[in-house]
């Protein structure tokens, strides 16, 4: 099981309904292949740095996941395919970026 965090971009447009759809489509995928989630965040609407799609703003959302490494292509692909999500990107952690992620989770949690 490797551990791997993506963070994706959803269409401005959306609704909130959508949004909430969007997110449980691809977290339900992870969980059916075997995935255990670790974290998911909504970091909500933001600024882009430059215009995708010719939006200006975008909503963020974080999930962090252990998960087999042959499943992330699929996810990927599946992410490909659906239309509201605008980019995104998914990386392998090592050792040093878990326990960073672990500070920052522990950090956020102290803060609410």
């Amino acid at each position: 099981m490797n551990h791997y965090e993506t963070v994706f971009i959803l269409n401005p447009v959306l609704s909130d309904t959508q949004i909430e759809e969007t997110v449980k489509k691809f977290e339900d995928f992870l969980v059916k292949n075997g995935a255990k989630m670790v974290s998911k965040e909504n970091w909500g609407l933001k600024k882009l740095a430059y215009p995708i799609q010719h939006k200006k703003s975008g909503f963020y959302h974080l999930f962090e996941f252990t998960v087999p490494g042959e499943v992330v292509n699929t996810y990927e692909t599946e992410m490909i395919r659906d239309e509201r999500i605008m980019r995104f990107l998914t990386v392998k952690l090592d050792k040093h970026a878990i326990a960073w992620a672990e500070k920052r989770r522990n950090k956020l949690k102290a803060k609410a």
